[in-house]
């Protein structure tokens, strides 16, 4: 009983952390916010990394650099709308 309890009480844990650091932004979702790129009509081929970047985010506004194999993008991405999404670089 208490080994499954222990058990239990890891995966919930884990579970937690992971998403602390999803919502933090630590991890970068790189194919969401490629998706995100191409459902508003831009295009991004085979997406190669993404930051976060924490000098131009605030609060609810989380800013991500995402470079694709074609092109660089700033993204702006605000909860429950479109991002604004700006070509960077080339």
């Amino acid at each position: 009983m208490r080994n499954s309890l222990l058990a239990t009480f890891a995966v919930v844990l884990a579970g937690a952390a992971s998403s602390a650091v999803a919502d933090n932004g630590l991890e970068p979702p790189m194919d969401l916010l490629a998706s995100q790129i191409r459902d508003q009509g831009f295009k991004c081929d085979k997406p190669q990394n993404a930051k976060f970047d924490a000098s131009q985010s605030k609060p609810n506004e989380k800013v991500w650099v995402l470079q694709c194999e074609n092109d660089t993008f700033r993204m702006t991405v605000i909860p429950n709308m479109a991002a604004k999404i700006e070509k960077i670089g080339q």
